[in-house]
């Protein structure tokens, strides 16, 4: 585990538990500041290195990168260039230009390397997944309270492009248009951030993130023909409301269990709610870039370099529109 801050020590709590199940051995964490560094490597039973590659003496196979976002490339481009498959958190890269260098680096040194686009392995996402058929209109919404944390980025590539990730793999189609606004309040990042984006497919999903929200939602929601869908992050739950295109009522979703209920604005549309398996996300994540390290060459289900790429390239976008109609606004002048 390289970079143990607030996100990183939460990778080393799993890899403690999948080592104490016997699916690991957890070699140790590093991190530049060395008292840190010793507290989590107490706390979850392994040792502690304040360099790079002191860890790498210890010939790690695989290491989870959990530093700030301008380090991602520097700390990939050792651990792949020394034989390590890599799981690094979001956004994946500073830049497309940085991104590309890590696409170019894992394919030269075939290496295993997934990007910590954490809400894919929601539960509630993975369920609603086999209820994909022609999703027209998202509407999206990720607040939270204020926190010092991950202040070196804009609340754009802090919170909303988890739901930028999630939606793109959704619509799997081109991005056509983004139109968006953001502001600065409690810092000298956009802290705010609101977005249309609209896709070749002809489907537009709203975005709203705010890291300055007096209370703390995660909730997704989509339209599709005869069918709306309502997806809850946190509590991992999905409700789908669905009607047959001849106005006859739905029959149950497949996997949908018995609790489905009669809508009671009309007859001909019914409640149901696709089973959930319920696991800890970043729980699921790992496993997932694990057991892509063991079988080599097959599919994974982990978010690989392209797809984190694709998620930052939406993500720069939002902000260069937030900042060209900051420029408009002239709102230079109001800080």
């Amino acid at each position: 585990m390289v970079g143990v801050g607030a996100f990183g020590r939460n990778h080393a709590r799993v890899y403690h538990q999948i080592a104490e199940a016997g699916e690991v051995e957890f070699l140790g964490v590093a991190d530049s500041d060395s008292v840190r560094a010793s507290a989590i490597a107490r706390e979850f039973g392994t040792r502690p290195f304040t360099a790079l590659d002191a860890l790498l003496e210890q010939q790690p196979q695989a290491v989870s990168v959990a530093v700030p976002t301008v380090s991602h490339l520097q700390i990939a481009r050792a651990l792949m260039q020394a034989g390590v498959d890599v799981l690094i958190e979001k956004p994946v890269a500073s830049s497309l230009e940085e991104a590309d260098e890590l696409i170019r680096l894992a394919q030269q040194n075939k290496r295993v390397a997934h990007v910590g686009q954490l809400e894919r392995f929601n539960p509630a996402v993975r369920a609603t997944v086999p209820l994909l058929s022609q999703p027209m209109f998202f509407e999206v919404h990720r607040l939270s309270v204020f926190t010092p944390r991950s202040l070196d980025v804009d609340v754009v590539l802090d919170l909303m492009i988890h739901d930028l990730d999630v939606v793109l793999s959704f619509v799997n189609s081109p991005v056509k248009e983004i139109r968006a606004v953001g502001l600065p309040i409690l810092t000298p990042k956009v802290d705010i951030a609101s977005a249309r984006v609209e896709f070749d497919s002809g489907c537009v999903a709203n975005f709203t993130a705010s890291r300055v929200s007096t209370e703390r939602v995660r909730k997704l929601r989509f339209f599709q023909p005869h069918q709306y869908i309502s997806l809850d992050y946190t509590r991992q739950d999905v409700v789908s409301f669905h009607v047959e295109s001849d106005g006859t009522a739905a029959m149950a979703m497949p996997g949908a269990r018995a609790e489905e209920e009669q809508h009671p604005s009309g007859p001909q549309i019914k409640i149901s709610k696709p089973e959930i398996v319920h696991q800890e996300p970043l729980l699921a994540e790992i496993q997932a870039f694990l057991r892509a390290m063991r079988e080599r060459g097959t599919e994974s289900n982990g978010v690989s370099l392209q797809d984190g790429r694709r998620a930052l390239a939406t993500a720069l976008d939002v902000l260069a529109r937030i900042k060209e109609h900051g420029r408009r606004l002239n709102l230079e002048k109001l800080r």
